[in-house]
């Protein structure tokens, strides 16, 4: 790429930004939803595959087991040196995880009192702390099985008062497609997880039900600036319900630019700054499924839920009749190409429906004499 056309783009981007900035962009969105379903589609089959074969790497809390946590005298203790006293004790296939620099939890599958106090002894003489400075736990799958059931009814229940909401307030081709862009952001977030390993605790579960909520709210931003356009569709010459939602999207798109900015920067400094510099792991799994969550929804309420509600209204006949008059009226004025004239010689032969053309030299004919007028 030369000098000169990297300054061009360059000035391009900038202007882009500008125009956004100022909402003074024209971005045609839902023209380009094939592009965007390939995109989700893609996420959506990956993230299902992943949990189809990896699985979810559920914690203590939903398959129970016992616990121990305990501060070492030592600092920065190694992973792998845990894990095989925990497993030379009787503790086989535990989960070993570091907190901060001096901080050790593991987690294994539920043992019987003298395996579990031989582990205990272990982890006390590799901290160098006595035994009943290591915190035992004991979590039966029970507690997990209900804290799943309650997510479950409330996801349900939030499902149902959102349409309801959404359907009196807008229309149900409006709740339908919004609740789409959610179940599309829970797959994908569920996906990372299942991809990534990280470990869903009952904190994930509270991160999941959260994110909905602001996959929700900016969904409806966009919606309720097209229900207010609504009224001006086929106002101007060539106008359909597409072009409407797009104009609506480019009028909201800095404000949910901003709304997504503010709501990811403090999520962002909680996973970044909190769990990978301070060692605050304890807040990782929350702080994870916030991230993606919110990410994904920044997406889906323009690229998702969007272009399904313009795809479902499109085939209404009141719009599919005004983007035939619309295809109708712009065929009308497209201009067209001057024709070039004939360079045929002499004597070639007719085109069809043309008259025979001349064979030899054309004689002039003669101009007729006008007679005298008489005095």
């Amino acid at each position: 790429m030369s000098a000169a056309s990297t300054v061009t783009t360059r000035r391009g981007f900038v202007q882009t930004l500008r125009d956004i900035y100022h909402e003074n962009t024209s971005f045609d969105f839902v023209g380009r939803s094939r592009l965007w379903a390939i995109i989700s589609g893609t996420a959506v089959i990956a993230s299902v595959a992943a949990l189809a074969l990896s699985g979810l790497n559920l914690g203590i809390d939903f398959e129970g087991g016992s616990q121990w946590q305990l501060t070492v005298s030592s600092k920065n203790p190694s992973v792998e040196d845990v894990r095989g006293i925990v497993e030379d004790a009787g503790a086989l296939e535990a989960k070993v995880l570091v907190l901060g620099d001096d901080g050790v939890r593991v987690q294994s599958a539920e043992l019987g009192p003298k395996a579990q106090a031989r582990v205990t002894a272990a982890l006390a003489e590799f901290g160098g702390v006595a035994t009943s400075d290591v915190s035992v736990t004991d979590v039966g799958p029970t507690w997990g099985d209900r804290i799943t059931r309650k997510a479950l009814i409330a996801l349900l229940v939030f499902f149902a008062l959102i349409a309801i909401y959404l359907t009196f307030r807008f229309e149900w081709k409006m709740a339908l497609a919004a609740l789409s862009a959610v179940v599309h952001d829970i797959i994908i977030t569920v996906g990372v997880y299942a991809i990534t390993g990280f470990e869903v605790t009952p904190a994930t579960v509270v991160a999941f039900l959260t994110i909905l909520g602001f996959s929700l709210y900016d969904t409806v931003v966009v919606f309720d600036k097209i229900g207010e356009n609504t009224p001006t569709v086929g106002g101007e010459r060539g106008d359909t319900y597409s072009a409407m939602v797009n104009r609506s999207m480019n009028s909201v798109l800095m404000r949910s630019l901003n709304t997504s900015f503010v709501a990811l920067l403090p999520v962002a400094s909680l996973l970044i700054v909190g769990s990978g510099i301070l060692g605050a792991v304890t807040i990782r799994d929350f702080a994870l499924a916030l991230f993606v969550g919110l990410l994904v929804g920044v997406y889906s309420s323009i690229f998702v839920a969007t272009p399904i509600l313009a795809w479902m209204k499109e085939r209404e006949p009141r719009y599919r009749a005004l983007r035939e008059r619309s295809t109708a009226q712009l065929a009308r004025v497209v201009p067209v190409a001057p024709t070039a004239p004939s360079t045929a010689p002499a004597g070639s032969e007719p085109g069809p429906g043309e008259a025979p053309r001349p064979t030899g030299p054309v004689t002039p004919r003669p101009r007729q004499q006008r007679g005298k007028r008489r005095r």
